[in-house]
């Protein structure tokens, strides 16, 4: 690892996503996206959904995130996250379909919908469509 360099580990509950040298991050920080560069202030913050986006070895990554917490120290970043997707591993009309059907649920509310539940699938779907660029 150089000074243009730190390490970047993204942990959900099922697996280790990506564990590498980074040189740029940005993170959907709880007030607003955070830019990490190397040797970057302490800090932990919680994570919203949102979109990963970092610079490894010349390319840019993409993934969604859907929430958890970031911990920065010693020119080190840990993401430890509900869930995370590769945008390769998102599939649009997929996407489209679930957004839909979220919309639906929550336009046409009826007395056992989960209302929580359907905003989050909403959430979910506007995530991965954002990723995609639509």
């Amino acid at each position: 690892m150089s000074d243009k360099t730190e390490k970047l580990d993204i942990v959900t509950p099922e697996k280790k996503v990506f564990s590498d040298d980074i040189s740029f991050l940005i993170a959907p920080g709880a007030e607003g996206e955070l830019g990490i560069l190397p040797m970057h202030a302490a800090l932990i913050t919680p994570l919203k959904p949102g979109l990963l986006r970092f610079d490894h070895e010349e390319n840019r990554i993409i993934m969604t995130v859907s929430g958890g917490f970031m911990e920065v120290r010693d020119n080190r970043i840990t993401i430890l996250a509900t869930a995370v997707e590769r945008l390769e591993d998102i599939n649009a009309e997929r996407a489209e379909q679930a957004k839909l059907r979220a919309e639906q649920r929550l336009a046409n509310k009826t007395p056992d919908l989960d209302v929580m539940r359907a905003e989050a699938a909403l959430m979910r779907a506007n995530n991965r469509l954002k990723a995609l660029g639509r």
